[in-house]
């Protein structure tokens, strides 16, 4: 009997899946490596990190996931080395030999060099920093209702956001509801009076790659949920009790969150091939690479360029390309030539807060509780299976018409992890 073609995939993002999903018919044996065993929905970390979702609603375990198929196995593990002559994974499980390999990897928080942001920030990338940043904001309440030290209390009721993309300012609108419509009924200790949100951006607008427009009404809408936002200013650096700002202003805060940007994850080297801006790995218009046409690059990880811009780091782009591969793979298989790869932009959208959403679709720019809709049934679509979205929705719901957040939960690492 003929050994069938081996396909191994690295990273279960939604690329991954999306590789895998369109493979699960096809006569391969495929192996799906990650590093966790589940798969993560990131663009909701921060309502994971603001109390407003159990984590159980945006991760789900992979094997889950693909249980129905039955042509995939699922391997956690760390990917150590690639050795594309020998078309070779070595990971810290197994060594994996591949006909085609995808490397779906994903991004990591992006601190440009920045040792200090590095060290004292939190970052907004997996379930361990959301749920890190969840405790650490609950814990400062909790310790600001304790202390008589006005100028300690002050830095602890000081929450700074770096970087106003949509992530930034999703969790500046979250956070900035919980404190005024929720916190204030648990920590009678503390004055909310001191309380502030501080959102600082390097250029000179919020949400720089949405219309003007919506760029505006997000400010206003951030401003009235009581979100200080600075801008043209960069952060210089970070320390343990607060950060500088590049005109030499001194922030002091107990929580600095940074969303400033994200570079591709680089968990192996590859000799020989070309690395585009933020550590992305340069494809051929069928998201290979050029000397190795048996190995693909999806998602984050990949620098593909279209209409003169390399696409961007979102979900939309990783499934659609991995999309593209599982069915490029398959052609190749049969014989069959695929055509170059294209994306079609459906849009993007970020959330200001409850009822608050703004969306760019193409020439169509929506705001308000219409976008917030849309964001939702949007948001459905993309998670993972009826009982996270249905989890999701729940607390959506439950938020929008009692104003409450449920999963106010300080967890921290036991001492035998």
């Amino acid at each position: 009997m003929a050994r069938l073609p081996r396909v191994v995939i690295l990273g279960a993002g939604f690329g991954g899946l999306a590789v895998a999903r369109n493979l699960r018919h096809v006569e391969v044996g495929v192996t799906l490596v990650d590093r966790n065993n589940y798969h993560l929905f990131q663009p909701l970390l921060y309502q994971v990190a603001s109390g407003l979702l159990d984590p159980s609603a945006i991760a789900r375990p992979v094997r889950t996931i693909m249980r129905r198929a039955h042509n995939v196995d699922v391997l956690r593990a760390e990917v150590t080395d690639v050795d594309l002559d020998n078309r070779r994974v070595i990971t810290s499980g197994a060594a994996l030999d591949y006909d085609y390999l995808v490397i779906a990897s994903g991004s990591v928080t992006n601190y440009f060099g920045n040792d200090g942001a590095r060290t004292h920030s939190i970052g907004l990338k997996d379930l361990g920093e959301a749920l890190a940043l969840r405790s650490h904001l609950l814990s400062c309440f909790e310790r600001a209702g304790l202390t008589s030290d006005a100028i300690a209390r002050r830095r602890l009721l000081t929450f700074a956001v770096v970087g106003a993309g949509p992530t930034g300012v999703e969790y500046s609108g979250a956070v900035a509801e919980l404190i005024k419509h929720v916190l204030p009924k648990d920590y009678r200790r503390v004055d909310f009076g001191e309380v502030s949100v501080v959102l600082i951006e390097a250029g000179g607008r919020i949400l720089a790659t949405f219309a003007p427009r919506l760029s505006r009404l997000a400010t206003r809408s951030l401003q009235r949920k009581g979100v200080r936002i600075v801008l043209g200013e960069s952060v210089r650096s970070v320390d343990e009790s607060g950060l500088t700002l590049s005109s030499g202003d001194r922030i002091e805060t107990a929580t600095v969150v940074w969303t400033a940007g994200v570079r591709a994850a680089a968990p192996f080297d590859l000799d020989g091939v070309a690395i585009a801006r933020d550590g992305r790995i340069k494809v051929t218009p069928s998201l290979n690479l050029t000397t190795h046409p048996e190995v693909f690059v999806i998602g984050d990880a990949a620098a593909f360029e279209q209409a003169g811009a390399l696409l961007p780091m979102l979900a939309p782009v990783a499934i659609q390309g991995g999309t593209y591969v599982g069915k490029t793979i398959a052609a190749r298989l049969r014989g069959a030539d695929a055509p170059a790869f294209h994306y079609r932009d459906k849009g993007t959208m970020a959330t200001v807060g409850r009822g608050a959403a703004v969306a760019q679709i193409g020439p169509v720019h929506i705001n308000g509780l219409i976008g917030w809709f849309i964001w939702i049934f949007v948001h459905l679509l993309y998670l993972v299976g009826f009982r996270s979205r249905s989890l999701a929705l729940v607390s959506w719901a439950w938020n929008y018409f009692f104003w409450d957040r449920p999963v106010r939960l300080i967890v921290t690492a036991s001492a035998d992890d």
